[in-house]
């Protein structure tokens, strides 16, 4: 079997002949693909079917214990085929599942989504995986974090290059830059998991929200109609607070708000796989490459950083992924339109199996990072005269030199300097010049120490230290026990 799902897999010859999501046939981990599969979810239909049937026999209608057997014993032997074939004639997926399941259960037949609506089974199955996929991908992203702390931590005082408008500026070090991708990865573990405890059930409240039907059923008693409702959340496998107002459906701001921490998460993402690339442009970081890895068909010499770059074309999916849920909660009408279904089917799942799949690839880049200190050394010795002549002429000042006179020239031996590197392509010779200057006589014993890079990055080291231990240790200790997954990505 093929890592991606070629048609070199076992497949039949008609599913080689369709196209088929890379997202799940190429990329997606199992638990992700799984919880939005149709197993997942027909089978979870099943279940709020046995449960509802439960809360209404508790609160005294006319359910057998046969019946609600009946039902649990063919919980998950779903005839996918019939179901298929049903929605085919009835136009309509959950009727199609009621007939399904009601062939195999007959006594039950009946009872079967009594009361309900479509959106009983549809949308609190829907919620139910927006939760379980928040559970997949917050593991994964408290992974890819205390990967990047420990990245931090090790390379915390190693001087290197700061840049602004990507121009060589002020020094910082490689764990402080590590650092501001963690703080935006810090924001979105906040995010997602905000998002995932926001989320509630929606609940039994019938076509319009108003629970109208179930009010019916239940002889005008609105006491046993809040009770079904609480009986429902009070199952371990759904969730544990309900919406109070639903209209048909839940709002579709929720959809809004979940998509909304994944797309910010895919922006963070981006924006760290992009720097790696650049950075491995100028080879001073580079991902993990592996003993056999081929960068360019062409150009065999070549280590392209493509882990990277498959986290920046994914996450400009996952981005561009929040449109979708802005213009569907605002054209929903009234109680509800079924225009945001089709997209739905799409965009939810579309939306955590990205996430997922980005974060799978990040915690494996973050495993296995290579740093190359020689290469940001000779970097530093370039760059570091220009950056170290406000020094240079703190120094004269001190020796009883002129400020001014100091200023003009370092100004006129630093644009010497830059001609040759730009002009002539040499190396930066301001160091030189200054040495060879008479001027320059009384600080020429400091100059080492005036151009140690350790002095120019400020408070660096200490504020990587602090920010782990106060900001980023804190918020893995939830994970601390699922820590220990390694990701191997297949492709």
């Amino acid at each position: 079997i093929s890592a991606n799902g070629g048609c070199y897999r076992k497949l039949g010859a008609d599913e080689c002949m369709k196209y088929r999501s890379p997202l799940v046939s190429r990329y997606a981990s199992k638990e992700m693909a799984y919880n939005f599969s149709d197993r997942k979810k027909f089978s979870t239909w099943r279940k709020l079917w046995i449960y509802l049937a439960k809360a209404e026999k508790a609160l005294g209608l006319s359910i057998t214990d046969a019946q609600i057997a009946e039902m649990e014993s063919h919980a998950e032997d779903i005839d996918f085929a019939m179901a298929a074939e049903e929605e085919r004639k009835l136009r309509h997926d959950v009727m199609a599942h009621v007939h399904t399941f009601a062939h195999c259960c007959p006594s039950a037949a009946p009872i079967i989504h009594l009361g309900a609506t479509s959106c009983y089974v549809g949308d609190n199955t829907d919620l139910i995986m927006l939760r379980d996929g928040f559970d997949v991908l917050l593991p994964k992203l408290a992974r890819v974090i205390d990967r990047l702390s420990n990245f931090a931590e090790k390379y915390a005082d190693l001087p290197t290059l700061g840049f602004t408008h990507y121009q060589p500026a002020q020094l910082t070090t490689v764990g402080k830059r590590a650092c501001l991708w963690l703080q935006d990865l810090a924001m979105d573990m906040r995010n997602l998991q905000r998002a995932r405890d926001d989320l509630r059930f929606r609940g039994v409240k019938g076509t319009t929200g108003t629970q109208a039907s179930f009010l019916q059923l239940f002889q005008g008693d609105h006491d046993k109609v809040m009770m079904e409702n609480q009986i429902q959340i009070n199952h371990p496998a759904f969730l544990t607070l309900a919406y109070l107002v639903t209209g048909q459906t839940y709002s579709r701001k929720v959809d809004v708000d979940c998509l909304s921490s994944l797309a910010s998460l895919g922006a963070t993402v981006h924006k760290i796989c992009t720097d790696i690339r650049l950075l491995a442009n100028l080879k001073e970081i580079e991902e993990p490459f592996e003993k056999e890895q081929i960068g360019s068909s062409a150009m065999p010499y070549k280590r392209n950083p493509m882990r990277a770059e498959r986290c920046c074309s994914l996450a400009r999916h996952l981005v561009a992924l929040m449109a979708d849920p802005l213009q569907t909660a605002s054209v929903q009408w009234l109680e509800r339109t079924l225009d945001d279904s089709a997209n739905r089917r799409i965009s939810l799942p579309e939306s955590f199996l990205t996430a997922d799949i980005i974060l799978s690839t990040l915690q494996n880049i973050t495993e296995g990072l290579v740093v190359y200190p020689k290469v940001i050394e000779r970097h530093i010795r370039h760059e570091l005269p220009f950056m170290a002549t406000e020094n240079i002429i703190m120094a004269m000042v001190k020796a009883g030199g002129n400020r001014q006179d100091c200023h003009e020239k370092i100004r006129v031996l630093s644009q010497e300097a830059a001609a040759v590197v730009k002009q002539e392509g040499g190396d930066n010779d301001l160091l030189a010049r200054v040495q060879r200057d008479p001027y320059f006589a009384p600080i020429l014993g400091q100059l080492d120490a005036l151009l140690d890079p350790r002095t120019f990055i400020g408070r660096a080291p200490q504020q990587v230290t602090r920010f782990l231990s106060e900001e980023v240790r804190p918020l893995l200790e939830p994970y601390n026990a699922k820590m220990d997954v390694k990701i191997e990505l297949e492709l």
